[in-house]
């Protein structure tokens, strides 16, 4: 069976040796993804929803660097600091799932890689060749 990788370049990756997304065979799995930048600084610091669009772009990135998209989603799971602000986190995954309505989970957590980030995002997805 095939396995191919997928980095994005966030710092985290060499540090903890992982990459944004593996894929093996027709399935793919991408690691919880935050809103940050190519120097791993948080983008729209403490904005829900403009990091929840903004990580689901990088996940979608990977995943189409592995052959897939985000049609193939089967599952979400979104970390948030604050469950106060789940309508803000739907709000940006209904824009970029709607129609696709992959099975999905949201719970809070009390911390994230570092301060900035309020919402991290995690995917599986299988490729249907």
């Amino acid at each position: 069976m095939t396995t191919r990788r997928a980095y994005s370049g966030a710092p985290w990756e060499k540090q903890v040796a992982y990459c944004r997304a593996k894929r093996v065979g027709n399935v793919i799995a991408v690691s919880g993804t935050v809103a940050s930048d190519e120097n791993g600084r948080p983008v729209a610091p403490g904005d829900v929803h403009a990091q929840t669009v903004y990580a689901l772009r990088k996940i979608e990135k990977a995943l189409v660097e592995l052959g897939s998209g985000l049609r193939d989603v089967l599952r979400t799971r979104c970390f948030l600091l604050d469950m106060g602000r789940f309508d803000d986190f739907a709000r940006g995954h209904r824009e970029v799932f709607e129609g696709i309505d992959p099975a999905a989970s949201a719970v809070e957590v009390s911390r994230l890689v570092a301060p900035g980030y309020v919402v991290e995002i995690e995917v599986d997805a299988i490729v249907d060749d």
